[in-house]
């Protein structure tokens, strides 16, 4: 049957990647041309074919480029990332000491192993970031809370918030390093169309062309074309969509997504404390959430979602007035404390004997340090949820942004990015140990099951904790309080949601 000859083909690619392992250290140009062109068919490749053609330099364009350019199968193929964005010639460490930015993200110790494997942590910890080992989550109800520490699940924190143009001028850091030419691999410039091979090609009559040139179009006949605002025109076996949300390779290709649009707006900006902050705070409001993120120094990061009449309210006031607005919302505003009862230490208690006790369900609830200032611009944008329907076709790979965007309330976005990246560069080297053809659809469907599941889930999640605390109901409240208390103080429960968050797990539940 089709099942059993597809398993026995995976098998036979199993064995021969066991072998091909032993030669994973060699150089990477050992078997090719000195001049560094593969040679394909009796004839060179020319500098306008590539293997892989990353769309998008953003951090998950530009992870994926860095991972296989470290990966000893695959550092050998001709990777180019294409995008006008200027900062991508920037390749120099960031001060430390300047005002942050108020784009951050917040990553996972899942995200941090890829970027360690891969060799660009080590740059980030050379320029702004800020380890965090304590979370608190509250309602506006003040019906109950929830408090997490790294500690919970033995582990010396639960994440780190990195400004976003660190983590791509780490990636570019790393890229110099693995590229001794990384000009030639960033292309300035704009996609303006794409060409998918058809089906069947007209390449010329026998006889009539010189057999180099016939050669050459058959070759080409069977890669993605990419045509450029600069005038140029490359070749590749391979186009990575990472061109964000409204991705221009996601929409030639004719991929579909379902989604819709959160009656929201997300405002972001970094606010100054008397003190450092070491913990990640949030708490949810009756018109969304606002986080507190710490961003080293006494400096922290805000996302505050509201309806969007409510974010231009809040971005045309005076500073002063955002700050008191903030503290307010981060205080008594909207409803009182919560406080612990004799029916919670009971639950403790009682769950105690299954996994132990979590250290966090000690803790008290605590009011989140008071901002002073603000001292960044405040900006705004929509929030909503888009799946693509398909993540790959033959040839194509959407990543990131460009497969799935999801509400912003967990900081998940850019780690499921991060992950698209990792799961994609591992199928490449993959289809690369046992010679096939990395645009071959059969391959890069193993990109789409490893990935899918995992970012539909994440992305239904987010959608239902948006759902549940966008309502102000008696019974929903009352619903909410005991989740809050049962993620408290029911310790196998928390570990496991500090686990998934964390990117260990596939489940926020038992499993």
């Amino acid at each position: 049957t089709p099942c059993c000859a597809e398993r026995g083909c995976f098998a036979a690619a199993d064995r021969i990647r066991k072998a091909s392992r032993a030669f994973s250290s060699a150089p990477a140009g050992a078997s090719e041309p000195q001049d560094g062109l593969e040679k394909v068919g009796g004839v060179r490749a020319g500098d306008d074919e590539l293997d892989v053609a990353i769309v998008g330099g953003g951090m998950v364009g530009l992870a994926v480029a860095c991972a296989l350019s470290n990966m000893p199968l695959t550092k050998h193929l001709r990777v180019a990332v294409i995008d006008s964005n200027p900062a991508l010639k920037s390749t120099n460490y960031l001060k430390k000491d300047g005002i942050p930015d108020s784009r951050v993200s917040t990553v996972t110790p899942a995200t941090i192993s890829f970027f360690r494997d891969i060799g660009a942590w080590e740059h980030i910890l050379q320029q702004r970031h800020a380890f965090f080992g304590k979370m608190q989550v509250w309602d506006y109800t003040g019906l109950g809370y929830t408090r997490y520490n790294a500690s919970d699940v033995c582990k010396e924190y639960l994440g780190c918030v990195v400004e976003n143009k660190v983590l791509c001028n780490s990636l570019l850091l790393r890229l110099q390093e693995q590229k001794e030419d990384i000009e030639k691999m960033v292309y300035p410039t704009r996609l303006v169309s794409l060409a998918f091979p058809s089906k069947s090609r007209n390449v010329g009559v026998a006889g009539l062309k010189p057999p180099s040139t016939e050669a050459e179009e058959l070759r080409r006949s069977n890669l993605v074309k990419l045509d450029l605002s600069d005038g140029q025109t490359l070749y590749s076996k391979l186009v990575v969509g990472a061109d964000g949300s409204k991705s221009n390779v996601r929409q030639i290709a004719g991929i579909k997504t379902t989604g819709w649009s959160y009656p929201q707006s997300a405002i972001i900006c970094t606010v100054e404390h008397t003190a450092e902050n070491d913990t990640a705070w949030q708490r949810f409001l009756p018109s969304g959430p606002i986080a507190l993120l710490p961003i080293g120094d006494n400096f922290s990061n805000i996302v505050w979602t509201m309806s969007p009449e409510e974010a231009s309210r809040h971005k045309s006031m005076s500073s002063e007035d955002f700050v008191m607005s903030v503290n307010r919302a981060l205080d008594f505003g909207y409803g009182p404390h919560p406080n612990s009862s004799s029916l919670d230490h009971y639950v403790e208690r009682l769950f105690s004997d299954f996994g132990g006790t979590a250290a966090s369900t000690k803790e008290c609830f605590e009011v989140p340090p008071r901002a002073i200032g603000l001292i960044s611009e405040r900006m705004a944008f929509p929030l909503s949820l888009m799946h693509s329907h398909d993540y790959v076709s033959k040839r194509l790979a959407l990543v990131g942004d460009a497969a799935h965007t999801v509400h912003p309330l967990a900081g998940q976005g850019v780690n499921l990015g991060f992950g698209d990246a990792a799961a994609l560069a591992k199928v490449i080297s993959e289809g690369v140990s046992v010679g096939a053809d990395i645009g071959d659809l059969s391959l890069l469907n193993r990109y789409e099951n490893d990935r899918k599941g995992a970012n539909v889930a994440m992305a239904a999640v987010l959608d239902g904790f948006q759902k549940m605390y966008s309502v102000d109901f008696g019974p929903l409240n009352v619903l909410r309080a005991a989740a809050f208390h049962g993620a408290q103080y029911i310790s196998p429960l928390k570990k496991n949601i500090i686990s998934y968050a964390m990117g260990d797990r596939k489940s926020p539940l038992f499993s």
